[in-house]
C-alpha cells in the first residue's frame, strides 16, 4: 500500500470515527488543490522591502498566481553557498555586484540572463547588461560625495578634493573590507593617483593620506554622521542623501568631474532552480517601466530601463538620460574580488596605524 493511500485511509477512519461520535463537524471535506508555485528570492528592508510586499510583491503574485517568499536577513550569499546545489534556496538572487561576481565564480548564479526570456532587457541602458554585470542590473545608485551645504566649504567639483585638510576630522569613509563602496572607492583612488582602477600601490598611497577619517560598515550610519554634523565631506551614494529631500537638511550630492561609481541592483537566477519560468517572469516584470517608477520614486535608485519617465523632482537629480549615465564609472569586481584579501590586509594596517 502507498504512503498516498495509507494517509486517504487514516482520513477516511477519522471522518467515520468523528461520525460515529456525533462529531460529523469536526473535519470538513477533503479538497485536492494543485501546490502554488513559490519563487524564493532576497530583497532589501526599509522603504524598499515595504513597497515591495505592500505593492510591487502581491502585483506580481496576483498576475502570475504564485507565491513570493522574500528573505531579507543578509547576509545572502553565505546561505545560498551552504543550500544544495540541485535545490538552492534562492530562485533569484538580488544583490550588488561584487557578490553577484563572487556567486557567479563560485558557480552559485547564472552569468547571463536570457533576453529572449527576459524581453524587457531590449530597453535598459547599456552598463544594465554589460561585461561588468553578472545577471541584469535592476538600478543603480550613483557613489560620489556628500558634503554638508552649512558648512562654508564652497563648491566641490573634484574627488581629489576629499584630501584637502581642511576636511581633516570632518572626513568619512567607509570600513574597506566589509562594504562595496569602500571598495569600489579603492579603485577609484587607483584611478585618480595612478594607472587606472587596478594601480593598487597608487590607492595604498592616497588612502594613507586620507587620514584622519571616520569609517562606518553601512551607509545609515554614515547617513546620521552627515545628518548630525560629524562628516562634513565624506563617500556615499545618491539615495542615502536624496531620501532626505524636503526635510530641509542641510545636506547635498556632489557629482564630481572625474565620475560617479556604479552601485548596482542586481538580479540572478541560481542554475539548480525549479521555477525558471517564474524567475525570468520576476527579472522582467522588475523592468516594466511602471515597477521601476514605482520604486526609483520611493528609494530614489536610478533606473535601469530608458522608457521610464519620472516625476520631476527625481528626473533632475537621477541617472535617467543617456548623458547622465555616461557618468557611471563601473569596476571590476571579478579581478578586485581575487585579490580581496590581499587587499583587505594591507587596508587593515594602513587604518590600524
Amino acid at each position: 500500500m502507498t504512503s498516498a493511500s495509507r494517509a486517504h485511509l487514516t482520513r477516511r477512519r477519522l471522518l467515520a470515527a468523528g461520525a460515529s461520535l456525533g462529531l460529523g463537524a469536526v473535519a470538513a471535506p477533503y479538497v485536492a488543490r494543485a501546490e502554488e508555485p513559490v519563487l524564493n528570492i532576497t530583497g532589501w528592508g526599509g522603504k524598499w522591502g515595504d513597497v515591495m510586499s505592500t505593492e510591487i510583491g502581491p502585483a506580481f503574485e496576483k498576475e502570475f498566481k504564485c507565491k513570493l517568499r522574500t528573505d531579507t536577513a543578509l547576509p545572502f550569499l553565505p546561505k545560498l553557498q551552504a543550500s544544495s546545489r540541485a535545490a538552492p534556496i534562492y530562485d533569484v538572487l538580488h544583490t550588488n555586484s561584487n557578490e553577484q561576481w563572487a556567486a557567479a565564480e563560485m558557480g552559485l548564479v547564472e552569468p547571463k540572463v536570457d533576453p529572449k526570456l527576459v524581453p524587457n532587457i531590449a530597453d535598459v541602458y547599456p552598463y544594465a547588461a554589460s561585461d561588468k554585470i553578472v545577471g541584469i542590473s535592476i538600478f543603480t545608485s550613483a557613489i560620489g560625495l556628500g558634503m554638508r551645504t552649512d558648512k562654508g566649504y564652497g563648491p566641490i567639483t573634484s574627488w581629489k578634493e576629499l584630501w584637502d585638510a581642511k576636511y581633516n576630522g570632518v572626513r568619512g569613509g567607509y570600513v574597506i573590507p566589509v562594504n562595496s563602496l569602500g571598495q569600489a572607492f579603492v579603485m577609484m583612488c587607483g584611478t585618480l593617483f595612478g594607472k587606472g582602477q587596478t594601480d593598487l600601490d597608487a590607492a595604498y598611497a592616497a588612502l594613507e593620506k586620507l587620514k584622519p577619517i571616520k569609517l562606518v560598515d553601512f551607509t545609515g550610519a554614515m547617513e546620521k554622521l552627515f545628518l548630525s554634523g560629524e562628516v562634513g565631506l565624506g563617500v556615499i551614494h545618491d539615495s542615502g542623501i536624496y531620501r532626505y529631500d524636503g526635510q530641509n537638511q542641510p545636506i547635498d550630492f556632489v557629482t564630481p568631474s572625474e565620475g560617479v561609481l556604479s552601485l548596482e541592483q542586481v538580479l540572478t537566477i541560481t542554475p539548480g532552480s525549479k521555477m525558471k519560468e517564474l524567475a525570468n517572469a520576476y527579472l522582467n516584470y522588475m523592468l516594466r517601466p511602471e515597477v521601476q517608477k514605482r520604486l526609483a520614486e520611493t528609494v530614489w535608485y536610478s533606473p535601469a530601463n530608458k522608457k521610464v519617465k519620472l516625476e520631476a523632482k527625481y528626473d533632475a537629480k537621477l541617472l535617467t538620460t543617456p548623458e547622465k549615465v555616461s557618468k557611471l564609472i563601473q569596476v571590476d569586481w571579478k579581478w578586485y574580488n581575487a585579490q580581496k584579501d590581499a587587499i583587505d590586509s594591507r587596508i587593515n594596517r594602513i587604518f590600524r596605524a
